[in-house]
């Protein structure tokens, strides 16, 4: 997807941050990963995430059957890349959601905050804290 020397492809990054979920929600993490955002709309996008991170998915297991010897045969691991007709403007859509709740502004940092406590405010963000 990407060239390594300027940047990390984004199968590696998908992959990373699944490995560094707890073990029992891994599997269902491969199995659905769902794309937001006009630039997933590349043409093959979808396709391409999918046989990348399968590939990366698949090595490691036989890594591991070749370090056990043999004694261990990993059961193999669904990769899935769901996209889906609001893909473009998912992302879009659930910023409108989020906004449109009661709850949201009653986290938010107004310029008057801004303004008296500075750019460190920007370090906290309460929202993702308060709403479930």
């Amino acid at each position: 997807f990407a060239n390594p020397d300027f940047t990390q492809p984004i199968s590696e990054v998908v992959d990373e941050v699944i490995q560094n979920c707890p073990i029992d929600v891994r599997r269902p993490l491969y199995k659905n990963i769902v794309l937001s955002g006009g630039s997933t709309m590349f043409r093959d996008f979808g396709r391409r995430l999918q046989r990348d991170l399968k590939r990366t998915v698949d090595a490691r297991l036989k890594l591991s059957e070749e370090l056990s010897g043999g004694r261990l045969k990993p059961k193999p691991i669904d990769v899935q890349v769901i996209t889906h007709h609001m893909q473009r403007y998912a992302v879009w859509f659930g910023g409108s959601m989020l906004a449109s709740t009661p709850e949201f502004y009653q986290v938010c940092h107004t310029k008057k905050d801004y303004e008296e406590i500075g750019p460190s405010i920007c370090r906290h963000n309460p929202v993702f804290g308060v709403m479930s």
